[in-house]
């Protein structure tokens, strides 16, 4: 890995595209509703449908500087994350969340130091089965993302490069 990607503060995901033609990088279909709107990290994976105890769980836990990426499904029935769930992100030391889903609270989501990319929004919270997968790949957007991969967000798309 060049110097390019491991200095996250200062990357481009133009850059990283030129730099790493294996890159994978997300169909452009997420909206930015948080604070940060350039954010990188190492990937932690969760796979849930309609459920968010999973997600809420994962946001107590220490980030470490991570992106919490949430396949969801593709779901526009309910939000997975909304400003408490964030707001635990933040305090938590997450660097961003991806949600192939929906969030709620907008304008709560969008005053956060933390980045969050999903599809749109929704005001109908989520069930609260605690139901899903932790820890595994995760397919949406035509890339597969698994936990570690290296994740790059900022104005001009999200990029993924493998773990180290």
């Amino acid at each position: 890995m060049t110097d390019l990607a491991r200095s996250p503060a200062a990357f481009a995901t133009t850059d990283l595209s030129d730099a790493y033609p294996e890159a994978q990088i997300l169909a452009p279909v997420f909206s930015d509703y948080g604070g940060s709107p350039r954010f990188s990290g190492p990937a932690v994976t969760l796979r849930v449908l309609e459920n968010n105890p999973l997600v809420r769980s994962t946001l107590e836990m220490p980030g470490l500087g991570r992106v919490l990426v949430v396949d969801g499904g593709g779901s526009l029935n309910c939000a997975l994350l909304g400003g408490m769930l964030a707001q635990f992100g933040v305090q938590n030391g997450w660097a961003g969340i991806i949600i192939f889903g929906c969030v709620r609270d907008s304008a709560e989501l969008r005053a956060l130091p933390i980045g969050i990319r999903a599809l749109a929004v929704h005001p109908r919270r989520s069930g609260k089965a605690a139901e899903g997968e932790s820890g595994g790949a995760v397919t949406f957007a035509g890339v597969t993302i698994q936990p570690g991969d290296q994740i790059y967000a900022d104005q001009d798309g999200i990029l993924v490069l493998p773990g180290q």
